[in-house]
C-alpha cells in the first residue's frame, strides 16, 4: 500500500502562484508514475500532470507554460508549481500514484482545495 499526502493548497488572486507537495510512503518500490489531478465544481476530475521516476513529465494543455511538475525520488516526493493562475484553475487538487506496469492510478490523495478569485 501507498499513502499520499499533499498539502499547499489556498486562496489566491488571479495572476499568482501556488505550490502544491504530495508525499508518498509505504511501498513506494512500486510506485512508476506521480501525478496531479483536479476537480472543480460540477466538472469530471482530469489530469494536470505526471511525472515518471525516469523523469518524463506530461501536461494537460490547459496548463502547459504555467505549472511545473518536479519529483524528489529520494524524499519520495512529487510538486506542482501553478504560475499565472486563473480563476478557472479553481479546483481540489489530488496526488495520483501508478504502480508499475498499470494503466491507472491505483492511489489517491485526500485532495487539497485552490480558489483562485479576486
Amino acid at each position: 500500500q501507498v499513502q499520499l499526502v499533499e498539502s499547499g493548497g489556498g486562496v489566491v488572486q488571479p495572476g499568482g502562484s501556488l505550490s502544491l507537495s504530495c508525499v508518498a510512503s509505504g511501498s513506494i518500490f512500486s510506485i512508476n508514475v506521480m501525478g496531479w489531478y483536479r476537480q472543480a465544481p460540477g466538472k469530471e476530475r482530469e489530469l494536470v500532470a505526471l511525472h515518471t521516476r525516469v523523469g518524463t513529465t506530461n501536461y494537460a494543455d490547459s496548463v502547459k507554460g504555467r505549472f511545473t511538475i518536479s519529483r524528489d525520488n529520494a524524499k519520495d516526493t512529487v510538486y506542482l508549481l501553478m504560475n499565472s493562475l486563473k480563476p478557472e484553475d479553481t479546483a481540489v487538487y489530488y496526488c495520483a500514484a501508478k504502480r508499475w506496469g498499470h494503466g491507472t492510478f491505483d492511489y489517491w490523495g485526500q485532495g487539497t482545495q485552490v480558489t483562485v478569485s479576486s
